[in-house]
């Protein structure tokens, strides 16, 4: 049943694309396209009528709902009919309401996904962020990874144009992929768009890390950039995406840096929320992989605080690493170990790999706790908790550790608002 549900998805969603037309921006990447999606689209919405895929629906089945415009019904036939309708009636009767720009997050779990997605809407803009292990149980190497998600931008043609990180060297490589016109981000000085100075702004009253701060430059000109909520250079990354996203499509500086002054964060993602005691959190629950955790130890450890803060990283399992799994964790707690953090909450049973890992490598083992659960977890961090302590809390999506984000944030009444994976399919989990 789900077989014939994809296929007629596939069919109506690219009908739809073939009638309205919509400028297709697809993002891909290891890390940071879903960050990178919501920043593009809150760009473009600045100047633009613009959709973007809802959550990280990246797939088969998520895709095409964002091109019809409708959420996944789940289980739901009446649902899932009224989905149908929903496409059917968009290719019967012209709706003049349907998006100029669709923003695309375009994932791949398997070989061919890619490809399979582009077939549905070929992006006029194609995207990639970064390459790292990630999804790694049916790519085996990173050069097969690298194949898969340059499809992205080979899938051009030369009316296109191919965003590439010019920082991540698998990204750049794809320049030559692509027979669209390459414009390049990133903190090199060869990015045509690029970040210079990035600074941690803090607040006068608590001294806790308030936003960030950075200069964007495009062909000679810069303007400040402003962002509050959310610390840690990755982060950067995804508004210089959104930033050459939207020059691509004929924006200006000026427009690109008003549309993110009022940017309201999204949940999980290096998010800076008040907990309980008098403390301070970095929720980074959103998804986890080896490349994103090291950035927000950085962060973490970047944070300039007191010298009685304590600083406090909790880590959930990275899933889907395949054959690699156990040496990207072990090299998880090497990290840790030489940012010197006050405690280290390992949550599951492959980031135990990291704790024995953090402590052969000069962690105390009295600062080091292991979790089989998010839930045990948070109380035992509830309990440990000082006023004035400062926790970074990260873990793939299945280790559910938002969980421990609840349990210490000071308005967990907020939680739905707050957090990610507050709907009630999740809950009921």
């Amino acid at each position: 049943m789900k077989r014939i549900l994809q296929i007629v998805l596939r069919i109506l969603a690219r009908r739809i694309v073939g009638k309205y037309q919509p400028e297709i921006v697809g993002i891909t990447g290891s890390v940071g396209k879903t960050s990178a999606k919501e920043v593009a689209t809150k760009i473009l919405a600045y100047r633009f009528a613009v959709r973007g895929s809802a959550g990280n629906y990246n797939n088969e089945i998520g895709l095409p709902l964002t091109v019809i415009g409708k959420e996944n019904p789940g289980k739901s036939v009446i649902g899932w009919l009224a989905v149908i309708f929903r496409a059917v009636s968009l290719l019967l009767v012209k709706h003049d309401d349907y998006p100029e720009i669709l923003v695309l997050e375009m994932g791949a779990d398997h070989p061919g996904d890619i490809a399979y997605l582009t077939s549905i809407a070929r992006p006029t803009i194609g995207v990639v962020t970064a390459i790292a292990p990630a999804h790694m149980e049916f790519f085996k190497t990173i050069r097969k990874l690298v194949r898969e998600k340059q499809k992205i931008v080979s899938c051009l043609d030369k009316t296109g144009v191919a965003v590439l990180n010019i920082d991540d060297d698998n990204v750049w490589g794809m320049n030559t992929k692509t027979d669209a016109e390459v414009v390049t981000y990133g903190k090199s000085e060869d990015a045509q768009v690029r970040a210079t100075d990035i600074g941690i702004t803090t607040d006068h009253q608590t001294r806790w890390p308030k936003g960030m701060t950075f200069k964007l430059h495009y062909k000679g000109s810069i303007v400040p950039v402003h962002i509050d909520g959310v610390i840690g250079d990755h982060f950067v990354y995804s508004v210089l995406v959104g930033a050459t996203v939207g020059l691509s499509l004929g924006m200006n500086l000026v427009e690109i840096s008003e549309s993110l002054s009022s940017m309201e964060m999204m949940p999980g993602r290096m998010r800076l929320l008040p907990g309980i005691k008098e403390t301070f959190l970095i929720d980074d629950t959103y998804n986890s992989s080896p490349k994103a955790v090291k950035k927000a130890i950085d962060a973490l450890k970047s944070c300039q605080v007191s010298h009685q803060t304590r600083k406090i990283i909790v880590l959930g399992d990275m899933l889907e690493l395949g054959k690699q799994s156990g040496l990207e964790h072990a090299q998880v707690g090497v990290h840790i170990a030489k940012a010197q953090f006050d405690y280290f909450f390992a949550v599951g049973s492959m980031m135990k790999k990291a704790a024995k890992s953090a402590q052969a490598e000069g962690m105390p083992e009295d600062k080091i706790r292991i979790f089989d659960n998010a839930v045990d977890a948070g109380r035992h961090l509830q309990e440990l908790l000082h006023p004035g302590d400062m926790v970074l809390i990260k873990g793939s999506q299945g280790v559910r550790c938002e969980k421990i984000v609840k349990e210490v944030m000071a308005e967990p009444l907020r939680s739905k608002e707050l957090l990610v994976r507050q709907s009630e399919k999740w809950l009921e989990e």
